[in-house]
């Protein structure tokens, strides 16, 4: 595996002039109040490790504001270039279909480049060990750890194969072993990769990484399903490596013209 890059300074390399593209985060959004509140710290962030320049948040269901209207009032202010971020962790069916859908009926006065998804990455991985060592674990603990590396779900064959590359990834850092799971859409749930794990020859313990972003329905399933687990980590949240993440992520777009999605007409 790859060594985790470090971590931009916000002092040299992530420094932006006003006339830079505004960020656009776009979430999937959540009834649940807690997916909003972690959406929005999280942003706040990487708008740190970007003194000075733009940086939006909009959603693409249950809360506001809305990407159709961010995208309006970015409009009406002035702004010309625009760099659509999916917060989302895999190319599944948002990131292929719903969020081209809404770019596609921006402002004509609008350039927009959608930036790729957030994984894979290491810095997703060294989220998810942030996460793990917080709920108790040490590095010293890996070698007898089974981790089981829990998703939202999806039927998309790209993001299911997307999870298992992740979990492998994983597991090259040193834990016993990892396997994928899903709140939905896919298999295995939770709990049913708990007792795998726990059969497995060299499992002391059994430890849930949710690898998800934010709170939410699925989130509790995932907890639910950990009730036979050792541990249970956080979610990613706003972790100052899914931070980083979002501002390389942006900086790509940048570097990618071929990524217009939406040109001025």
């Amino acid at each position: 595996m790859r060594t985790s890059p470090a971590l931009p300074s916000p002092t040299t390399t992530l420094s932006r002039k006003r006339c830079a593209p505004a960020l656009l985060v776009i979430a999937h959004g959540s009834r649940d109040p807690r997916h909003a509140a972690t959406v929005q710290a999280l942003v706040r962030r990487a708008g740190a490790l970007r003194p000075g320049a733009r940086v939006e948040t909009a959603f693409l269901d249950f809360n506001l504001p809305s990407v159709a209207g961010v995208l309006d009032r970015l409009a009406a202010e002035g702004v010309r270039d625009v760099v659509a971020l999916p917060l989302l962790l895999t190319r599944a069916f948002h990131a292929k279909a719903d969020i081209p859908a809404v770019l596609r009926q921006a402002p004509a006065s609008l350039r927009i480049r959608q930036a790729e998804v957030l994984g894979p990455s290491p810095l997703l991985l060294a989220t998810v060990e942030r996460r793990l060592y917080e709920a108790g674990l040490t590095p010293a603990d890996k070698s007898t750890t089974g981790v089981v590396l829990a998703s939202a779900g999806s039927t998309d064959p790209e993001a299911i194969a997307a999870i298992a590359e992740t979990a492998r990834e994983l597991r090259r850092t040193g834990w016993c072993s990892v396997r994928p799971a899903f709140a939905s859409a896919s298999l295995p749930r939770t709990g049913d990769a708990v007792r795998a794990l726990r059969a497995e020859p060299g499992v002391r313990r059994v430890a849930v990484a949710p690898y998800v972003i934010a709170p939410g329905r699925l989130p509790d399933r995932i907890a639910a399903g950990a009730a036979e687990a050792d541990v249970l980590a956080d979610v990613l949240g706003p972790s100052p490596e899914l931070a980083a993440l979002l501002v390389e992520r942006y900086q790509e777009a940048l570097r990618a013209p071929d990524r217009l999605a939406v040109a001025a007409g």
